[in-house]
């Protein structure tokens, strides 16, 4: 490659490359120290510079993290054979045609119809009701929008689009309850590291028709003032999203943590695919990986929580 070629090389900064790829800073700088994968070029100010080559490899990872796969077993694989993997993967349990609905939002996000996409969703949300959206269609329909991208058949602003019409759809569907002061309330954010607040909106949407009060402060919260929130909006339940790549040995630390300076009154929870990897017991913390169970987990506290005296 010859100097002028490297001179317009586009390149992505370290925020850019977390909000292309997925994964945080931390998860980065790991890497980077852990794999010596990826590395970034520096600019004139020391800031670190992702390639797009790089970035592209980094979301390949994440794509196969997010299907179960070690970034330790993938991270020195080449981007052919990330992509063989990954094409792999995709079309493990694909049916010969693709659902109706999967392709419909497909083909809305490929030629770009913003408006035919809103509507889809709302009609799907108001012909299901909110909780069965949540709990029969996003989930299927997040990973055919995954295995799409996978193929090579989705550009990446085409699947941030989806992203964020499902989440307008969302919040309009989860205004449409009164917001009384019920029991539990429950304070729903992530750690800092952990940008992706999907999580944080799916257990507001399951939880809203039982009647819970959810307080969201959104993604990336300092842990003391994940203390503060709940001690001043009188929290009985923190609960924490946490998507595949987050690190482990970070959010077991950060649980440990946030479990000594609540009260004992207060409970943790703690769902999202990365819960899945916790093998050892945390005191205090009820882990939930399966999203639908997070209705009976609500079941199981209201049954055994006991109103202050007086």
């Amino acid at each position: 490659m010859n100097k002028a070629a490297e001179t317009h090389e586009l390149v992505l900064n370290i925020s850019a490359a977390e909000r292309e790829t997925g994964l945080s800073k931390d998860v980065l700088r790991m890497w980077e120290r852990r794999y010596a994968f990826p590395k970034p070029s520096r600019d004139e100010n020391g800031e670190r510079q992702y390639s797009i080559g790089d970035v592209g490899k980094l979301r390949a990872i994440k794509r196969l993290m997010d299907v179960g796969m070690r970034p330790g077993k993938i991270i020195a694989l080449s981007n052919e054979e990330l992509n063989a993997m990954a094409l792999a993967r995709a079309g493990k349990g694909r049916d010969i045609a693709t659902p109706a609905l999967e392709g419909d939002v497909l083909m809305l996000l490929k030629t770009h119809d913003v408006t035919g996409l809103q509507h889809a969703l709302a009609t799907l949300l108001m012909r299901e009701g909110l909780q069965n959206f949540v709990r029969e269609t996003i989930t299927p329909l997040n990973r055919a929008i995954g295995d799409a991208w996978m193929r090579g058949e989705l550009q990446v602003f085409e699947e941030h689009l989806y992203t964020e019409q499902l989440q307008a759809a969302l919040r309009t569907a989860i205004n449409t309850f009164p917001r009384q002061a019920g029991i539990p309330r429950m304070l729903l954010t992530t750690l800092p590291s952990e940008q992706h607040g999907l999580g944080l909106l799916l257990v507001e949407a399951l939880l809203v028709p039982e009647g819970v009060q959810c307080i969201s402060l959104g993604p990336q919260t300092p842990l003391d003032d994940i203390r503060r929130a709940a001690l001043a909006h009188k929290a009985h339940i923190v609960a924490l999203s946490f998507s595949a790549a987050f690190p482990l040995r970070q959010a077991t630390d950060g649980l440990s943590t946030l479990r000594r300076q609540l009260p004992a009154s207060i409970h943790v929870w703690a769902g999202g695919e990365m819960t899945r990897r916790v093998r050892k017991t945390l005191p205090g913390v009820v882990l939930i990986p399966d999203l639908g169970a997070s209705v009976n987990a609500l079941r199981s506290w209201r049954a055994h929580w006991t109103p202050p005296a007086g």
